[in-house]
């Protein structure tokens, strides 16, 4: 077996800096070495889902992407404490639980269990902590007295409180722009009665017509929380007021996250997160996917089509800040993809398995990984291991194979319980799925398993698919 040499894994332009994880930090517009706060611990909090309905594909890739951060954080021998809010107060959950006739904690209740769903179909392991936003209502009140004694924050006209954007110095930072450059945006809320139309609410005055259970009483009066101080509130109570990773999709970079920094450094008079990471867009027609548009795919509505691995596999597929095409055509090609990688599994037991890091494909594979979490190199390495394996038959080979699959929450299923799957929800089997289960069967026939290449020549007759061996090869044909 001839495995990649020194010169190929340079050739590759993936082998970390000295060894070393770097990550792209939004903050400093470029990738840096890692460097967590405390030696041998990370901290990392992302922004998670504000549930007033079902999750969508956009959602599927914020937890999918982090998950395989926290598992190759963790992978890379550093203890994690990994926490992802969620938001379940604010005026889209409001609005839905009372055109729904229910109350704010069982509409989110609810949309919070679906979320759960989605998750673990996904291979998505929980967070360490996911903070409810309710539970740290009295935390915000008191960061927000905090910007108020700093004079960072007033209250409008309106009664409700907001945050005086030019009093920062630092705004802008994250977004790479100036004050006088960024515009209030479609998610910044206009109102006549601030001091700078770039002001955002810390704590709005309840309205009359909202629901008690929507209303804390405040130094301010009775209201609740804004969007942003939520996040800072709940990352400071549980990592501390100065941690390592803060991430979230792309769309949260401003104002969002902006304002996070505001309010946090504004409060505390020090550095807030070291790295910030963000996620690209979910497209579909080249356009960004979002409710707004209407051209969104629930997570839940994906999986009666597919397979959830094959949906955790397409978005790995592509590397965590680049945009994501969504369309049928790229799910089926990666459900051939995952297919052709379970095919090489096909002799093997389930069972845990060690990487072993020492070998060539390990180091590609860790190199790929350090160089800011690039999935698309390391299941490259994947797909480099399955053909050795389907070559040879080698077992080591194979155990690797789902050894680093592992790594990023892939192969862990019994091989032919997958593929077994993927014959009874296809109406037809395309001619690259049919090819790998005949690559399969030849596997078998040469490690003299003749009872699993009968199996696979009747699960391919029951799917229509005749077989036909001569001297040449294995032709098929539909019955």
């Amino acid at each position: 077996m001839c495995w990649l040499t020194l010169f190929d894994v340079f050739a590759t332009g993936v082998l970390s800096v000295n060894g070393m994880l770097t990550i792209y930090n939004s903050l400093k517009r470029g990738k840096e070495a890692f460097h967590p706060i405390d030696t041998g611990k990370v901290r990392m909090y992302v922004c998670g889902m504000t549930v007033y309905d079902y999750c969508h594909l956009g959602h599927a890739r914020v937890m999918v992407v982090f998950d395989m951060v926290a598992r190759w954080l963790r992978a890379s021998d550093y203890d994690v404490t990994y926490v992802r809010n969620i938001t379940d107060i604010d005026d889209k959950i409001i609005r839905r639980a009372q055109e729904n006739g229910e109350s704010i904690r069982a509409l989110t209740d609810r949309f919070i269990a679906a979320m759960h769903e989605d998750a673990d179909a996904l291979g998505v392991l929980r967070p360490d902590h996911e903070p409810r936003a309710m539970d740290y209502v009295a935390s915000m009140q008191s960061l927000i007295s905090r910007l108020e004694e700093k004079g960072l924050a007033y209250v409008a006209a309106n009664r409700d409180v907001c945050y005086s954007v030019r009093k920062f110095e630092g705004y802008g930072k994250l977004s790479g722009k100036s004050v006088d450059e960024l515009r209030a945006g479609e998610r910044v809320d206009v109102v006549g009665d601030k001091n700078d139309p770039l002001d955002f609410v810390l704590w709005k005055h309840a309205k009359a017509e909202e629901p008690a259970e929507a209303k804390w009483a405040s130094p301010w009066g009775s209201g609740r929380p804004g969007w942003h101080i939520e996040c800072s509130a709940m990352s400071s109570d549980l990592l501390g007021d100065h941690f390592d990773i803060h991430g979230g999709g792309q769309d949260l970079q401003f104002p969002h996250h902006e304002n996070e920094i505001a309010q946090s450094e504004g409060a505390h008079g020090h550095a807030f997160v070291n790295y910030w990471m963000h996620n690209g867009f979910v497209r579909v027609d080249d356009e960004k996917m979002s409710k707004s548009l209407g051209n969104f795919f629930t997570i839940r509505d994906v999986l009666k089509q597919y397979d959830p691995e094959v949906v955790r596999f397409f978005i790995l597929r592509a590397h965590y800040r680049s945009p994501l095409n969504y369309s049928d055509a790229h799910l089926d090609d990666a459900r051939q993809a995952l297919t052709r990688l379970y095919t090489a599994l096909k002799m093997l037991p389930v069972g845990k398995v060690e990487p072993d890091w020492s070998s060539a494909p390990g180091q590609r594979f860790r190199a790929a990984m350090d160089d800011d979490f690039n999935t698309p190199e390391a299941l490259a390495v994947l797909f480099e291991l399955a053909n050795e394996v389907n070559r040879n038959g080698s077992a080591e080979l194979a155990m690797q194979l789902r050894a680093f699959g592992g790594v990023l929450g892939l192969l862990e299923r019994d091989a032919t319980a997958f593929l077994q799957a993927g014959v009874e929800v296809d109406d037809g089997l395309d001619a690259a799925a049919i090819d790998s289960m005949i690559e399969a069967r030849t596997v078998a026939k040469k490690m003299k398993n003749f009872a699993e290449a009968d199996r696979v020549r009747a699960s391919l007759l029951e799917a229509g698919i005749v077989l036909e061996d001569s001297a040449q090869g294995t032709t098929w044909r539909r019955a």
